[in-house]
């Protein structure tokens, strides 16, 4: 589709400010949410809403250029709230997201700390917490809150986030606009906090020949708006890092590996870095991955190849297992294949509220488990981390602030951070960077000094 007439009158200003470090970036953003939003049929004024009255972002010098030392989360960036403007209800809070957020209607297993959020960022509940208060939570549409996220990876030593985008959900007008806005704010927070994002596409959910959205939505996000030029996003060997998460997974998935394999040759031949998000399994076809002989040969195609571990293992001695008898077997099969392994690590698991199943599944224990793996891939001779998530809280693995004073009442069950302060996993996560990187020394106890004071 051609890019509409009154914004190619605006190009003229373009051209004078292109090569501002300061203008640029802010220029990216409204063109983004015009073009973007054009595209899916969304350019209204509340779009324009979104970009008015902001200042341009502060260009912070950042390496970029590879994900080698780096340790990046995944960012799911899916909450939404009554009266955000997405119109989506209580997405991924609530059961029923047209319906109130209370007792009874509740997805969530953590409840996150906002108190650092601005008053226009907070949302009211129908939860009440001890002090008799309402309970308030965030929506990911905001620009501020997700600018916020963005910024306590910088705070922490995180060095950026892969934006998870949900391919089933681009046919859908509300989802895709959520989905674009969100993605903007990633781009903008990367470049005002100095850290790295990338586009994450999660082909959960797809039926069968629907793949193929993936290379439209890139290619419209790419080649329209050129986003994956910017300082921000994530690089590695020379190319943009476009990661596809949902390969090879023996869940009776309704889309095909030859869908899979198409869509990798395209992103390579369009000139990216291709990372894929595949089973525990995938090396051996066992476990949680199919056997078909195809996703090795995808694989091959790719750069870099990330399992899935959330769930796969729920104590720290396990953990420790898993890297020396997984992770340091498919740390050399990707050597001896020229390919970078990324392992996923997590925190903890729990989807009571979502599932129904036991509250604390797989139990945090203050930290211990989730240092265990950053121990357990350091010494396996992995260079890079992947953590699930930053806000994930469906799930019960998110690393961001969360709140020890979460709701209560009857039927209502949360977790907590065990008393430790809101930001005790960021900075856990950032000290495993340092590790990771040779700054600090192995330890396999949680090193209290570097987790508290090594900012």
């Amino acid at each position: 589709m051609a890019v509409p007439a009154d914004i190619i009158t605006m190009m003229p200003c373009v051209i004078r400010f292109h090569e501002s470090p300061v203008m640029k970036p802010f220029l990216f953003r409204v063109f983004f949410l015009l073009i973007v939003a054009q595209y899916s049929g969304l350019a209204t004024a509340q779009d324009l809403s979104l970009i008015e009255h902001h200042d341009p972002p502060v260009s912070r010098a950042f390496d970029t250029k590879s994900l080698t030392g780096k340790v990046m989360c995944g960012y799911q960036g899916w909450f939404n709230c009554p009266g955000d403007g997405a119109t989506a209800g209580w997405t991924h809070w609530a059961r029923d997201r047209n319906q109130p957020f209370a007792p009874g209607n509740v997805t969530v297993d953590l409840w996150p700390d906002v108190s650092e959020y601005g008053p226009a960022e907070r949302f009211k509940t129908g939860f009440e917490l001890a002090s008799g208060s309402p309970a308030e939570v965030f929506s990911s549409f905001n620009r501020n809150t997700v600018i916020r996220h963005f910024q306590w990876m910088k705070d922490y030593g995180i060095d950026g986030a892969f934006v998870q985008r949900f391919a089933a959900g681009l046919d859908n007008v509300t989802f895709l606009q959520h989905r674009n806005t969100v993605l903007a704010n990633a781009r903008e927070g990367a470049e005002r906090a100095g850290c790295a994002y990338a586009v994450m596409y999660d082909l959960s959910g797809l039926r069968k020949g629907q793949v193929d959205r993936v290379r439209q939505d890139w290619s419209a996000l790419r080649k329209r708006l050129q986003f994956t030029e910017n300082s921000a996003y994530l690089h590695h060997q020379g190319k943009p890092v476009v990661a596809v998460w949902g390969v090879g997974f023996n869940d009776d998935r309704k889309y095909s590996l030859v869908e899979c394999r198409d869509l990798v040759r395209f992103l390579k031949a369009d000139g990216c870095t291709v990372m894929l998000g595949v089973p525990t399994g995938w090396r051996d076809g066992n476990r949680d991955s199919t056997n078909d002989p195809m996703l090795h040969e995808i694989i091959k195609l790719a750069d870099v190849v990330s399992p899935w571990s959330v769930g796969r293992y729920r104590t720290p001695e396990r953990a420790s297992r898993h890297g020396e008898q997984v992770w340091a077997a498919d740390l050399a099969w990707c050597e001896d294949n020229r390919l970078d392994f990324l392992p996923v690590v997590f925190p903890g698991f729990s989807w009571h509220n979502l599932k129904g199943e036991v509250l604390d599944a797989i139990p945090r224990l203050k930290g211990e488990f989730l240092w265990s793996q950053f121990v357990a891939a350091k010494q396996a001779g992995c260079d890079m981390i992947y953590v699930a998530m930053f806000d994930e809280v469906d799930e019960g693995t998110a690393i961001f602030k969360c709140t020890n004073d979460p709701p209560v009442g009857e039927d209502v069950a949360f977790l907590t951070y065990q008393g430790l302060p809101s930001d005790h996993y960021l900075r856990l996560t950032g000290t495993g960077g340092k590790m990771l990187r040779g700054e600090i020394p192995v330890s396999k106890s949680i090193p209290i000094r570097q987790v508290w004071y090594y900012r």
